[in-house]
């Protein structure tokens, strides 16, 4: 079975084929850059990390696009209100061009910790402002736009496809519409390509109409179309952009080329604070760094970045995730649990002896390796993906056990490992620094020391401080191993 994925366009699972044999062009709505990213934005971008990631190792050569939005986005999806990077640069007293440089860069140190792979070219919207125009010029001269007063609007009724995506009708639209929409257009469903600006408006360029800014729809499909083409294989961003974001850029994109703009939409669904969806409008985010942090109220500790990414991947993209503190903690417990004994197969096949492969366990893990490819090809179902993971952990940490395992069979581990952990999932690392000895002897006296008060207290037969003593260190995610030579020690 090859991949298939969930096209929202058409509303049902469909066999994945590129428009150019294994060729692959994704495009990706990248961030609005007015403030730290949160743990919203890290379920879209890891989700969709992940599909790069998987295409790659289906073996299709991927260029990714994502976008910045650093002008254009306004406070109000129908055209109304400040553009958002210019409302933050007022309060924090900054001008717009810097406070966008900065969050840029901190979008992109979160993503990095979060192990996603850096998109191919990531176009900001203020570098595309000469496309913009042109685009404007094209739907203007093709009849489905209209200029009124310096701004220039979409004629939504010229275009019969408009509702496509997100299913709703014209008439739906209207009947829903705000009172308060612009007087300056033809219906109130129509949205702007550009906008005049006010005198006093930071971010404005010159334009055949009037000095303005482009439209939030209109920034995606020039940027899409100019480095992908007219018409692109997957486009991908939040459920919340659905409509009408994406359904807009159909709109325009189609009406300006005649092709069609599209072939898969992939929608990732949000990160709920109980029940709520996370957002700063809402002012119920954590944001990424104060997760990483531990500096948030909701929460009672750090977390490594890459359990972050874990518990993203515990969920299906297309699902709610509902955050949790106690849930990060299960991620995180989880996490180490993988990478400990990542850890110990590649240190243990550095000291073993070299031999045959074990041809029962290259049977296992093959098995481990379809069921992987299986879930994954199933509209990337990594929550599957994952329990995977944790199976392969299980047989691992089982033929450590063993004192005569070759280097090679746990070679033929760690090369899976890898490949599903690492180069699909983003959770397993190539390499993993020196703790620098001192912390692990420390921990392994105290673990040692733990063992002898067990031993003293099942000595005078007191089963319950026993108990009480592996309880506590397998919460900490320490297991403790009963042999004829004496209790050993590992982590989960």
């Amino acid at each position: 079975m090859g991949l298939n994925l969930y096209n929202s366009l058409t509303r049902r699972k469909e066999e994945f084929k590129p428009l150019k044999e294994d060729k692959v062009g994704i495009y990706v709505c990248g961030p609005t850059v007015y403030g730290h990213a949160h743990l919203g934005h890290a379920k879209s971008y890891v989700s969709f990390d992940v599909l790069v990631r998987y295409l790659r190792y289906l073996g299709y050569s991927v260029t990714y696009v994502q976008n910045i939005t650093d002008v254009g986005h306004l406070t109000d999806d129908a055209d109304e209100g400040e553009d958002k990077v210019a409302e933050a640069a007022k309060k924090e007293k900054v001008h717009p061009m810097a406070l966008a440089e900065y969050y840029t860069r901190s979008y992109f140190e979160d993503m990095d910790r979060l192990n996603c792979v850096r998109p191919d070219i990531s176009p900001r919207a203020s570098g595309h402002i000469l496309e913009q125009i042109g685009l404007v010029t094209t739907l203007l001269k093709k009849g489905y736009a209209y200029e009124v007063n310096g701004s220039v609007y979409f004629d939504v009724s010229k275009f019969e496809d408009y509702g496509k995506l997100s299913g709703r009708n014209v008439e739906e639209m209207l009947a829903g519409a705000r009172v308060e929409v612009s007087p300056d257009k033809k219906n109130p469903v129509d949205f702007a390509l550009w906008k005049k600006a006010e005198p006093n408006h930071i971010m404005q360029w010159p334009s055949p109409w009037a000095p303005g800014f482009p439209g939030w729809h209109l920034e995606c499909s020039v940027m899409s179309m100019k480095y992908l083409g007219k018409t692109i294989d997957i486009h991908g961003g939040g459920l919340e952009n659905q409509f009408p974001h994406h359904e807009c850029e159909i709109a325009q994109s189609e009406a300006a080329n005649g092709v069609q703009f599209v072939r898969y939409w992939l929608h990732n669904n949000m990160v709920t604070v109980d029940g709520q969806k996370m957002g700063k409008s809402l002012n119920n985010f954590i944001t990424l760094k104060q997760a990483f942090s531990g500096t948030h109220e909701r929460l009672t500790r750090s977390y490594d970045p890459l359990a972050v990414r874990q518990l993203i991947l515990s969920s299906h993209y297309k699902s709610p995730l509902d955050f949790s503190d106690a849930a990060l903690f299960a991620a995180q417990s989880g996490y180490e649990r993988i990478t400990e004994t990542v850890k110990a197969v590649r240190k243990r096949m550095s000291q073993a002896a070299k031999g045959q492969l074990d041809n029962k366990v290259i049977e296992e893990l093959t098995r481990l390796r379809e069921k992987f490819e299986a879930a994954m090809n199933d509209d990337l179902n990594t929550s599957v993906a994952l329990s995977v993971i944790f199976e392969l952990v299980r047989l691992a940490n089982k033929l450590l056990e063993e004192e005569n395992v070759t280097a090679e069979t746990l070679n033929a581990f760690d090369v899976l490992f890898d490949r599903l952990g690492g180069d699909c999932l983003g959770i397993v690392k190539e390499e993993y620094p020196e703790t620098g000895g001192a912390d692990d002897e420390l921990i392994d006296k105290l673990v040692k020391l733990c063992i002898e008060h067990r031993s003293e207290a099942r000595e005078r037969r007191d089963f319950a401080a026993a108990d009480t003593t592996r309880a506590n260190l397998d919460a900490f995610g320490i297991v403790l191993e009963d042999k004829p030579d004496g209790t050993e020690w590992r982590w989960k």
